[in-house]
């Protein structure tokens, strides 16, 4: 199993945790991850990590799709990939209705099959083949539909891609997951309860056995998983439960929230109603006091440093098994970098 960590997103002002980033690479970490919602975006700060650091893979966590066309993040992603000596990792995303609608300007549409279809462009781009065209229900190419001139025509990159990148897309439906172990070469959670593989279990083999060839082998699962230390175990679980809140209660109207529903799935059902609930009618701190306790410890790591070396052997099983690939770390501080790394590297 590797590590990664998360450099997460921007707040009103952009810093990148560079000390931190430079130490998990000399630690032997396996990666870093950018993300973007409606500030920065993912690509400016992953090239920074890159052009700054030079063992480390970057990946985003998540590009958002519906922002940029499948070519364009093909683009991107052979550049990097080229000027940082192949460290780039591709990761994808639908993000949700609320920011593709509201902050995009464009229709969420189907994201299960926006995914499909936009690593089926991406990898054919990459592969240089012959000219890229497609011809699918969210994107066509050339485009020939309502508005164009007529004159498209297929084109091969003229940046050649020599040495694969991974493309990895966030989902947590099962039919999204069933599509990333279909099309893509791993997938992140936003949480995993490594003890849960199930959940994910039949969507993945039913996207395997739609393509013959993939295992657990060369697909990757590489779960988020933030890690607070400290004596006080209900104090380090603070920040973890208003991001559980937020997900489960906030990311989605009722009844179209994947985190409540995926909440569910995890057993704890009871619980992601009432914290939707409780959120949805602005009582979130009300919200926050309804995640259960046993949920944030089954998906992440909290408490004193021998608490942690001792919930970590459930992730090293997992790991065992090929159920985790890799854990990406938030909120570890080098203490925290250096107890994973004693453990796991």
């Amino acid at each position: 199993m590797k590590l990664g960590i998360v450099a997460g997103y921007s707040g009103s002002k952009l810093v990148l945790p560079m000390d931190q980033i430079l130490y998990a690479e000399k630690l032997g970490y396996d990666s870093v991850w950018t993300a973007e919602a409606y500030g920065s975006d993912a690509i400016t700060p992953a090239t920074w990590i890159l052009a700054n650091t030079s063992k480390i893979k970057v990946g985003t966590a998540i590009m958002q799709m519906p922002a940029r066309s499948p070519a364009m993040a093909a683009m991107t992603s052979m550049s990097l990939a080229h000027l940082s000596g192949n460290r780039f990792i591709a990761g994808l995303g639908a993000s949700g209705p609320q920011v593709v609608e509201g902050w995009h300007g464009v229709p969420y549409g189907k994201p299960v099959t926006r995914l499909r279809e936009y690593i089926a462009i991406m990898k054919q781009i990459f592969a240089r083949e012959a000219p890229t065209t497609f011809d699918g229900d969210q994107y066509q190419l050339p485009y020939m539909g309502p508005g164009s001139t007529g004159l498209g025509k297929p084109l091969k990159s003229i940046l050649h891609c020599d040495t694969p990148i991974p493309v990895y897309a966030a989902t947590i439906t099962p039919r999204g997951v069933q599509a990333a172990a279909e099309v893509a070469d791993g997938f992140f959670p936003v949480w995993m309860d490594p003890e849960q593989y199930s959940v994910f279990q039949e969507p993945i083999e039913k996207g395997f056995a739609a393509v013959g060839d993939k295992s657990l082998m060369n697909f990757q699962i590489t779960p988020f998983v933030t890690v607070v230390m400290g004596d006080n175990v209900q104090e380090c679980m603070k920040p973890i439960r208003g991001n559980m809140a937020l997900y489960i209660g906030g990311m989605g109207a009722r009844g179209k929230n994947f985190y409540t529903d995926y909440a569910t799935r995890l057993g704890f059902g009871d619980a992601a109603v009432k914290i939707q609930d409780l959120y949805l009618a602005g009582k979130k701190d009300q919200a926050m006091a309804a995640v259960p306790d046993e949920l944030i410890d089954a998906c992440h790591l909290v408490g004193p440093a021998g608490r942690i070396r001792e919930r970590l052997q459930r992730w090293k099983q997992a790991g065992s098994q090929g159920h985790v690939s890799a854990m990406l770390v938030a909120g570890g501080n080098k203490e925290v970098l250096d107890l994973l790394a004693e453990e796991i590297l």
